[in-house]
């Protein structure tokens, strides 16, 4: 025998409203059983009012948010730089190929050491310089004593003791020149070259106590006088942060901060800032990102809420569960300002007396969600 569609359809309708009525007593069941917070809506503009059950609502921390002074704080972000004031670069004086080098990046070193020596021909050259304006001070010297003696035996006329004299001291002006001039090249008492034996190498001095930060000279490299740079020497003992404070900031930044730019940055709008902090153990190394907190004096009349109370929706936005009523919490998108110690500053969406969940508010969210 053939069925129409429509006569299956009438024989097995009951069958059907069977299962239906079946499956509905089992999910109104579990329902009950499952989901405790109810979603209620009390007819004037809050459809999403959560009821919390007696026995839950005492795990849910209720705080009554009161305006409190509390510290400005700011924190800006910013990277760690040498402290200018106690970094130079270490430039050779004289021309010619490295000959040795012995210091390296990260040693520590004090003023007047070898960093480095050059072969220098510059050098050879001032070193025989110095060593016949030596020789040459010396025979006048004595040429003049031996003048004064002779004038006082009336053995010689006076012009022949002004002579003697004139000579003497343009010799001592060619030495003091010829001193000077290996003095500069780092020769601290030129008159030892008498002893040591002869040598092209000139050592290049680090001018300052510090560390050698870097090295920019290779063995073999050939130098040029007054323009090569060698190494970077910098007391690491302290450093400068320099940090970027945003235009909004600007009004609070003072005191303790030893600079602040003259311009602000034209793409980021900041200000740099020069913060000088010590460097214990040189913890800190140059070109590394931090974030410095700055004390800004005080905000009166601030709402502070528990950082727990503070949630975020799926776009990230921040919102705070508000008590409505007996066991009772609603969502309230706020805006945040600065954190600290576990508290964080509402600057609009909240009023003061307020009471709002603070630990548990998670577990209302949660709820929320089902």
């Amino acid at each position: 025998m053939k069925y129409s569609y429509q006569q299956r359809f009438t024989q097995q309708l009951p069958r059907v409203a069977m299962l239906l009525a079946t499956s509905l007593a089992l999910l109104l069941s579990a329902c009950s059983s499952s989901a405790p917070i109810a979603k209620t809506y009390d007819g004037t503009s809050n459809p999403d009012l959560l009821k919390v059950p007696k026995e839950q609502a005492d795990h849910i921390q209720v705080v009554t948010v009161e305006p409190t002074s509390w510290p400005r704080v700011l924190r800006l972000t910013g990277n760690v730089a040498y402290n200018s004031f106690l970094t130079t670069p270490v430039i050779s004086q004289v021309s010619g190929p490295v000959s040795r080098i012995m210091v390296s990046p990260g040693q520590q070193v004090k003023k007047g050491q070898a960093m480095l020596y050059v072969s220098s021909p510059d050098y050879s050259q001032l070193r025989a310089n110095y060593l016949k304006a030596r020789d040459a001070h010396s025979l006048a010297h004595k040429n003049y004593i031996r003048s004064q003696d002779l004038f006082a035996h009336h053995a010689i006329a006076a012009r022949d003791l002004e002579a003697a004299e004139s000579a003497e001291i343009q010799a001592q002006a060619d030495l003091t020149a010829a001193e000077q001039s290996l003095k500069i090249l780092g020769i601290p008492r030129p008159d030892t070259l008498i002893e040591n034996p002869t040598s092209p190498e000139v050592p290049v001095l680090a001018p300052i106590d510090g560390e050698a930060v870097e090295r920019l000279c290779s063995p073999g490299q050939v130098l040029q006088s007054g323009q090569t740079q060698c190494f970077t020497i910098s007391n690491m003992s302290t450093v400068w942060i320099l940090a970027n404070v945003y235009e909004n900031q600007l009004a609070y930044v003072h005191g303790r901060i030893s600079f602040m730019g003259a311009a602000l940055d034209p793409t980021s709008r900041t200000l740099q800032a020069r913060i000088d902090t010590r460097n214990p153990n040189g913890r800190l190394k140059k070109d590394m990102y931090v974030t410095a907190t700055v004390v800004a004096g005080k905000i009166d009349n601030a709402l502070l809420v528990p950082d727990a109370a503070v949630l975020r929706n799926a776009e990230n936005e921040p919102f705070l569960y508000v008590a409505v009523g007996q066991d009772q919490f609603t969502r309230r998108p706020v805006k945040l300002g600065e954190s600290n110690n576990g508290k964080t500053q509402v600057v609009s969406g909240l009023q003061p007396g307020e009471r709002i969940a603070g630990d548990g508010s998670l577990f209302l969210q949660f709820a929320s969600s089902q």
